[in-house]
């Protein structure tokens, strides 16, 4: 299997790892021909480090619940990963079978889906279901197992758990079963969980009690933690680093102090300014003008020139990556010719 070095200042797993390095990931739905074959993830490379918390961003349609899926093993046909390394603890996962992937999953690396059913079967009990998934992936009693389920329900905040261990998925609310559905994903202790915006049919007193369970999760164990969302409130208080990403590809990635207090991309920045704010009360809120990219046979060059106000000929060419070394501007990376900040856009 593939090894890889660590990247500078990185959290590892102690071994000098990454929990996770996707580089150049390509993930194609193959159609009869190339105009009819969707690039959905189209050349992304992001790390998560041990105990590290990565935001995901970007617009519906960019690519974000792709990535995690592909990581997974998940992209059915005709989607297929057709370049690319997704390296977990230095090993590549694209080299691993699926029965190899099957042990994995839900094991070392598990996934939160928005839709809590895509998780839960609805004719089981749910300690049928908790227990099962700690069973299928280590020796211990039903028993044990069982107290293990009841605790990570209590955890994300659901009450009497031995009670509600017994219930069907139809008898809990829509944001009960969210959270069932992440008391899943922690049952195994994981060293890594890919969420897909599991937050969203939740109101806004469990958001915050289970993005803090979360991020205590990841201090305390070491778990690496892919948060994918279009929300960037949720990840100004939640990640460590972010990655946006527009029409398949990673177009800034940093601290989150670095995306939220100045993004250089101009995509960042329009999704930036059109968050409602308090200091422009009564004013409309900012839009980003023009449709996302489709992945249908997209043209060369930067796929946001169209919608951007910085956008010139060159343009038309591929923008390359660019890694910030100055101060304030370690370890980002960019992808444009015209940064915001930049006095000479022309």
């Amino acid at each position: 299997m593939s090894s890889i070095p660590s990247h500078p200042g990185m959290p590892s797993d102690g071994k000098g790892l990454p929990v996770l390095a996707v580089e150049d990931l390509r993930t194609h739905f193959i159609g009869r021909t190339e105009a009819t074959t969707a690039k959905a993830v189209d050349g992304v490379s992001f790390h998560v480090g041990a105990g590290e918390i990565l935001g995901l961003v970007g617009e519906s349609g960019s690519g974000k619940s792709v990535t995690g899926a592909s990581i997974m093993g998940l992209v059915d046909r005709p989607g297929q990963v057709v370049g690319g390394r997704i390296l977990f603890k230095g090993q590549d996962l694209r080299q691993y079978g699926g029965e190899q992937m099957r042990r994995l999953r839900g094991n070392r690396i598990a996934m939160i889906f928005q839709d809590p059913m895509m998780t839960l079967n609805p004719v089981l009990r749910i300690d049928t279901q908790m227990i099962e998934a700690v069973l299928a992936h280590e020796r211990v009693g039903k028993s044990a197992a069982r107290a293990r389920a009841r605790d990570v329900l209590a955890r994300v905040g659901i009450p009497s758990p031995d009670e509600r261990l017994l219930a069907y998925p139809h008898q809990f609310s829509g944001g009960m079963r969210q959270r069932v559905a992440i008391a899943i994903a922690l049952l195994n202790r994981p060293d890594l969980i890919i969420a897909d915006e599991p937050t969203t049919a939740l109101d806004v007193t469990i958001q915050a009690q289970i993005l803090y369970e979360m991020q205590t999760l990841c201090r305390e164990s070491g778990t690496g933690l892919i948060w994918i969302t279009h929300d960037l409130a949720v990840v100004a208080g939640l990640a460590d680093r972010v990655a946006v990403m527009y029409a398949g590809r990673v177009v800034e990635q940093g601290s989150t102090r670095q995306i939220i207090k100045a993004a250089r991309h101009p995509y960042t920045r329009a999704l930036m300014d059109s968050i409602p704010s308090r200091g422009v009360r009564g004013q409309p809120l900012r839009q980003i003008p023009g449709n996302p990219q489709s992945p249908l046979n997209r043209p060369s060059g930067c796929a946001f020139r169209e919608r951007c106000p910085r956008a010139t000929q060159a343009c038309l060419q591929e923008p390359p990556v660019t890694i910030g070394g100055g101060e304030g501007e370690e370890g980002r990376e960019l992808r444009c010719f015209h940064p915001v900040g930049d006095d000479s856009p022309a």
